[in-house]
């Protein structure tokens, strides 16, 4: 089969596509044949080692697939050949075919299509543990949420209007702005056009009740200093490329918190939780509160140009690659 290899640390132009050995189905695995693919942030991050997770190399990128169950291995009773699946897999996805444990796979309910899978468990999934279970925002509080044309941006801008919450978007663009406010956001911020905390100001009043922030760098700490009393500000990411360094005495005058979100971990400590997220936005996609968005899709041989789109903050929505 053909799979994306990263041989090096560093960019997505150090990535080949290589003739690799069919994978075989272990004790408690299942192989799938993968017919998308999502493409995330950490993609980016992982294959010049600056994620939390370091595979040894070689090894393929790619963090969450959709596809159809090709075999399954000794001890596997829930799934069988033939089953849709949306898995997690931190690697291995942007491959013709993966080895994938069958506990963290998923039958796809009927009518949900393996692209929009694949763009929807990563993306969405974080954003229900940040803004469902870590900030527990409320229909009657304000959301501020920063990069909200991103994956997971525009993810939380549905799941805060499906809680029914207000939502306020900030993005870089006019364009951006405009898509947040087609999913649903009630006012937007160009933080190009427009400094950050007088939009603040001019659309959350006293400030937001929880900030939502997979940015990172120069946002993070004017957003904080705008934060409502009591507000959560959720940690993503920092698609920004920098760390910021919040004064913590910040978080006092504000009576505020810091709340770290990280996703990952959530879905392998807290198994029966997660799946209670998937089941509830399953619910919202089904009423049409939610709408996953695919701007493109990549061939497998154009993951490098992919992970160059996303690490240039390029992307809209999610992107998908369908080997």
């Amino acid at each position: 089969m053909r799979a994306v290899v990263c041989e090096a640390w560093g960019g997505p132009e150090l990535l080949r596509v290589l003739e690799v050995p069919d994978p075989v189905a272990g004790p408690g695995q299942v192989v799938v044949k993968v017919a998308a693919a999502g493409v995330n942030f950490p993609d980016v991050l992982i294959i010049q080692k600056k994620y939390q997770v370091q595979p040894a190399l070689p090894f393929t990128p790619g963090a969450e697939i959709a596809g159809t169950v090709l075999a399954v291995g000794d001890g596997v009773t829930h799934l069988k050949p033939g089953d849709r699946v949306a898995a997690l897999c931190t690697t291995g996805g942007f491959a013709e075919q993966i080895a994938v444990e069958a506990a963290k796979c998923m039958k796809l309910p009927p009518g949900l299509s393996e692209e929009i899978a694949a763009a929807f468990v990563l993306a969405y999934g974080t954003s229900w543990h940040a803004v469902r279970d870590r900030a527990a925002l409320l229909p009657t509080e304000t959301m501020l949420v920063l990069g909200a044309a991103g994956g997971v941006g525009l993810a939380a801008v549905e799941i805060g209007k499906a809680i029914g919450a207000r939502v306020v978007a900030a993005a870089s663009t006019d364009e951006k702005c405009a898509l947040a406010k087609a999913h649903g956001a009630d006012e937007t911020i160009n933080y190009s056009t427009e400094e950050l905390r007088a939009g603040i100001k001019r659309t959350c009043g006293a400030g937001p009740d929880v900030i939502y922030d997979p940015v990172g760098g120069k946002y993070s700490e004017p957003a904080f200093r705008s934060i409502g009393w009591r507000g959560r500000h959720l940690v993503i990411g920092f698609a920004d490329g920098t760390i910021p360094a919040i004064p913590l005495n910040l978080t006092l005058l504000k009576g505020a918190s810091l709340v770290g979100v990280f996703w990952g971990d959530f879905a392998r400590r807290e198994p029966a939780n997660h799946e209670k997220g998937i089941v509830e936005m399953l619910g919202w996609m089904k009423e049409g509160k939610i709408k996953p968005l695919i701007s493109k899709t990549y061939r497998l041989d154009e993951v490098r140009a992919a992970l160059e789109d996303m690490a240039a903050r390029k992307v809209t929505g999610k992107i998908v690659v369908t080997p």
